[in-house]
């Protein structure tokens, strides 16, 4: 079968290929100016779309679930809303942000730190669909399949990825239908989506079609090939490409799981059309931003005003949720005019923080390398 090039490595001083372009224009990050909200309103939210937004009618649609359990079941959405009903607030993030500015960097959606965004997601929650299907023992892990199809890599296939059975049953899990009050917009995942807090975008499972229990550990293309934390680069410009053909590295690389902790600030001022440098006037400026973490809540934000010489703590907002992003500020009265580069960073409570530079892999995934933001002051 022929597909796309194979993920592959750019050589030293190629610039961004057409395919990825291509990726850009059809994908989407938030606009940095939105952090302001703490809801991303829908049209703003990031969107990753492996392959095409299935063409879905709401007549036939079903939810099956099967696989190790004892009673297999079959679900409209009209049964599933009927169900308890959660609204979560949770910060999405898309395991590839930041790749674009890894060196070298793994040619594939160029996100630079745009793709994130929060939304009020309402469902019912996973965990008591299982334990009406009833577990069977010796089940490992769960299987989510949607319906967005095609070829990676030379792999034909459903999008479909796993969760270890623990992940799968913690009750935020939620098998969701509204977004920010709203039916899910079909590039969001109508009829139903997964959402499985804390976790990278990768997990969040979109147009859903069934769920597997199963009693072995799941070897789709998504879990086994894909979003893996890969140290090998292997020669410059070559290839990995997959289970249908050779690999230039043996390197399995660990799994991509949760959210590192990242802080991001809303740019300060107004800015230049193609830098986006950005230009404030003398005086005191409130700094502000959005900070999360999957592995446990923010406990500090800091900014820096100097190129990270030294930091400071910025004062933090309400928690929205547990998984979701929180508000910080910090108020900066620049010396004089100039240029300065402007920095922030998040730990979270249980002792993750940011890196000044990211450790490089294979895929570009869970880059949270510090952000930082070029400032002219005018007098």
């Amino acid at each position: 079968m022929t597909g796309s090039e194979p993920a592959r490595v750019a050589a030293p001083g190629e610039g961004i290929t057409e395919h990825e372009l291509q990726l850009a224009a059809r994908n989407h990050g938030l606009p940095a100016e939105a952090l302001r909200y703490d809801l991303t309103p829908v049209g703003l939210h990031y969107l990753l779309i492996h392959y095409d937004i299935p063409d879905l009618d709401r007549s036939t649609w079903r939810l099956r679930i099967g696989g190790a359990v004892q009673r297999p079941l079959e679900l409209r959405l009209d049964d599933l809303r009927r169900r308890h009903r959660v609204t979560s607030v949770v910060t999405l993030e898309c395991a590839g942000n930041g790749r674009a500015r890894l060196v070298p960097r793994p040619i594939s959606q160029p996100w630079l730190l745009d793709a994130v965004g929060t939304a009020a997601w309402t469902g019912t929650p996973l965990a008591p669909l299982l334990a009406e299907a009833g577990i069977r023992p010796g089940a490992v892990e769960v299987a989510f399949t949607g319906a967005d199809h095609g070829v990676e890599r030379g792999v034909e296939q459903d999008y479909a990825r796993a969760l270890p059975l623990a992940e799968a049953l913690d009750s935020g899990v939620l098998l969701a239908y509204e977004m920010n009050g709203m039916p899910l917009p079909p590039q969001h995942g109508w009829p139903l989506r997964l959402v499985v807090p804390g976790w990278y975008g990768m997990a969040q499972v979109k147009w859903l079609t069934s769920i597997t229990v199963l009693d072995e550990p799941f070897t789709g293309f998504q879990n086994a090939v894909a979003y893996r934390l890969k140290q090998d680069p292997g020669p410059a410009g070559t290839h990995d490409t997959g289970p249908a053909g050779r690999h230039d590295t043996d390197d399995p690389g660990e799994p991509v799981t949760r959210i590192q902790p990242r802080a991001l600030m809303i740019p300060p001022g107004y800015p230049d059309f193609m830098s986006r440098t950005r230009f404030v006037r003398l005086g005191e400026q409130i700094v502000q931003g959005r900070a999360w973490s999957g592995w446990a809540p923010v406990d500090r934000v800091e900014v820096s005003t100097d190129g990270g010489a030294t930091w400071v703590a910025a004062v933090l907002g309400p928690a929205l949720g547990r998984y979701a992003w929180r508000s910080w500020g910090y108020r900066w009265s620049p010396a004089g005019p100039g240029e300065y580069e402007l920095l922030t960073r998040a730990s979270d409570e249980a002792g993750n923080c940011q890196p000044g530079e990211q450790p490089w892999n294979r895929q570009g995934m869970a880059n949270n390398m510090v952000q930082r933001i070029r400032v002219v002051v005018t007098g």
